[in-house]
């Protein structure tokens, strides 16, 4: 090549990583969009099975250098949030309240309340916003869809997808068969 451009085989914004990245979220955003049509058990079957796939091909998008840092835009309104979060705090009742121990803290010994509809509805709020930027057809925005994806998995929504997990594991395989669906 004459100059230093990649072709877009070798651009890391079109790469492998990236597209499996958007086929998940995206395959997480249209089930969560439906899930007033489903059970609390098909639900959290979904995400048992949806939210490792979401931790792995987050924490393998590659880094991306972005020419424009103006170039992002966000898209889910504060009303489609809590539409969203209405709706699974709704589905999951009861079960929605999870107890987890908040390594971010200066107390480990403490326990922290959490919500699966609000951790879910945070995870879903990062993943929609980066497949919406990501469509732009403008370079510019794709990379910074990519590079905020990743920034946001490593600072906010990969924590919450791993302790939503444990508690959603720890409902589908009680100790005790005394969760019952």
């Amino acid at each position: 090549m004459a100059d230093d451009k990649l072709s877009p085989a070798d651009d890391p914004v079109y790469s492998r990583k990236v597209l499996e990245m958007i086929t998940v979220a995206n395959e997480f955003c249209l089930f969560l969009e439906k899930a007033e049509s489903y059970t609390v058990e098909e639900l959290f079957n979904f995400l048992q099975k949806i939210s490792p796939l979401i931790y792995l091909k987050s924490a393998l998008l590659p880094d991306v250098e972005v020419a424009d840092e103006d170039a992002v835009q966000h898209y889910v309104t504060e009303e489609q949030w809590e539409s969203m979060f209405n709706i699974l705090y709704n589905k999951f009742g009861e079960k929605d309240q999870f107890f987890f121990v908040d390594l971010h803290e200066k107390s480990h010994n403490d326990p922290v309340k959490g919500s699966l509809a609000e951790s879910f509805t945070d995870i879903y709020q990062d993943l929609k916003d980066f497949l919406l930027l990501y469509q732009n057809p403008m370079k510019a925005f794709k990379e910074n869809a990519v590079n905020e994806c990743k920034r946001l998995f490593e600072s906010r929504y990969g924590y919450r997808l791993v302790n939503a997990q444990t508690a959603i594991h720890c409902l589908l395989y009680p100790e005790e068969n005394n969760i019952v669906f």
